[in-house]
């Protein structure tokens, strides 16, 4: 394939690869004739546009032409302008919103870590969450001098450093303590050993009111100040955890217990045409089995907020969809920033012109479901099906934001390419073969082979099969090469 018409109704093609000026397209209007170079990713034009006509793709507008466009020409930032606005009124359609994808149920099941709580991980790990930037270091260095001692079940020690827990107020210093306590919490880790310094706003005392009740065998804290050697008392309680942990056993679990966080970073032209409706098409079928998946980057919902809306199973669930988006809005309007500033500079260079280009993109991720709940940012996912998550587009601080939500895995959809990881194993999904070809040390699973014309179901069924393999204990490239990360949303001012 050399390029594709998504939609009947759109009025631009998108090359699958590069095409030379004088390359024939035949669209449903008849031939149309390059009358330049189209790179892979970029779209050109099917008919004659007048200033001010809308661009059609995905069967959608992605902005509007800012002079007249000859059919055959690219059309991209130099001659589409978005038609975004700002805060929008929204009405209820749920008769526009088509049926979704019937899938067989297939009983799936994966081998997972059964927690006490009923909760199922993916991972044995021991995560060191400090409470404080000030113990940072020291929680790095933990994890170093004892990742030596793991054995049996146990997987690994993970620390998770911040800049944050003190000097934060309001919202903002809500934001870190949620988190934390949400990865304090989360299944994947067998144990945790909480670090903290004893002077910090959010203390250990003041971080347990957030985190609940816990299983005390298993989660343990320290506090630095009170101790001579915090280096050697919290070796000690980690040896500890390892010996508990370590025997744990993975068994059979069915997939319904699984939870998918869906991000896409670094997008290019080709994201919503391969590896985001791969992960659509996974979406459904984990949803099929009980499962549950979660959607987040709100500000990269913006243009195609109306389908997801429509696709809301009830009115309330529409109308948090509504606050959802309008409350994103407010955060750029209040912080005198411009809502459509998007995409980014590499987004641009792979093809997408617009946030509405960007948007319809990104949201196919979403499957056909229909959207079953929406969280606020740091809460924890209870309802199965499609959920939909306030977080920014920010790639560190989306995934983190989906792992403490809840999930176990995060999907990680990419043109560019990108070495990040988040506290949970992030698959990197490419969206075209020669990126995934020169990195394969970051990317997973390739989509780009859709392009060269393997099934689109028979990709899916394979991916699934992937992410069940996954959660069973295969590593992912950034495990392999022991990267993790986490970010909080920084969202108020620093005393």
């Amino acid at each position: 394939m050399e390029y594709i018409i998504i939609n009947d109704k759109d009025n631009v093609a998108v090359a699958l690869t590069d095409l030379t000026a004088g390359s024939r397209i035949e669209s449903p209007n008849g031939t149309v004739v390059l009358k330049e170079d189209i790179m892979r990713g970029h779209k050109v034009t099917l008919c004659d546009l007048k200033e001010g006509d809308n661009v059609i793709k995905y069967g959608n507008p992605i902005g509007h032409v800012i002079t007249d466009v000859a059919a055959g020409c690219h059309i991209h930032v130099q001659n589409i302008k978005t038609n975004l606005g700002d805060l929008l009124e929204y009405e209820y359609h749920p008769e526009l919103s088509p049926e979704p994808v019937t899938v067989q149920k297939k009983n799936a099941v994966f081998q997972g870590y059964v927690r006490k709580n009923g909760k199922v991980g993916v991972r044995n790990e021991i995560w060191i969450v400090p409470t404080v930037g000030c113990v940072n270091s020291i929680a790095t260095k933990l994890s170093e001098i004892n990742r030596a001692k793991l054995h049996g079940n146990a997987e690994d020690i993970v620390a998770f450093p911040h800049p944050y827990g003190c000097s934060q107020m309001g919202d903002d210093q809500e934001n870190t303590r949620t988190i934390l306590a949400d990865l304090i919490n989360h299944p994947n880790a067998g144990a945790v050993l909480v670090l903290g310094l004893g002077c910090e706003n959010s203390n250990i005392e003041v971080l347990k009111k957030y985190i609940g009740d816990v299983d005390t065998e298993r989660v343990r804290f320290l506090q630095c100040q009170d101790v001579e050697d915090e280096l050697a008392a919290a070796s000690e309680i980690i040896e500890e955890l390892i010996d508990i942990i370590s025997e744990d056993k993975r068994e059979g679990v069915s997939a319904d217990k699984l939870i998918i966080g869906m991000k896409c970073g670094g997008s290019d032209g080709l994201s919503g045409i391969t590896a985001n409706p791969t992960v659509g098409l996974f979406s459904d079928k984990l949803i099929g089995e009980g499962g549950t998946t979660i959607l987040t980057e709100v500000p990269e919902m913006f243009g195609a907020e109306t389908l997801l809306m429509n696709r809301c199973e009830s009115k309330e669930v529409f109308d948090k969809t509504v606050a959802l988006i309008n409350n994103f809005k407010e955060y750029f309007i209040k912080n005198n920033q411009t809502i459509y500033e998007n995409p980014s500079p590499g987004n641009k260079k792979g093809g997408i012109s617009t946030l509405e280009d960007k948007s319809l993109g990104c949201t196919q991720k979403s499957g056909s479901a229909k959207v079953s709940g929406v969280l606020e940012y740091g809460e924890r996912v209870e309802k199965s099906g499609l959920n939909l998550l306030s977080a920014p587009g920010n790639d560190l601080v989306a995934a983190t934001a989906l792992a403490a939500s809840g999930a176990q895995i995060v999907l990680f959809t990419t043109g560019r390419g990108t070495p990040f990881a988040s506290p949970v194993p992030t698959v990197k999904i490419s969206t075209n073969s020669p990126l995934a070809g020169k990195k394969d040390n970051w990317i997973d699973f390739n989509c780009g082979v859709l392009v060269d014309g393997e099934d689109k179901d028979k990709l899916a069924d394979e991916f699934f099969e992937y992410v069940l393999k996954v959660a069973s204990g295969e590593k992912v490239r950034h495990e392999v090469m022991g990267y993790r990360d986490m970010a909080i949303f920084k969202n108020g001012v620093t005393l």
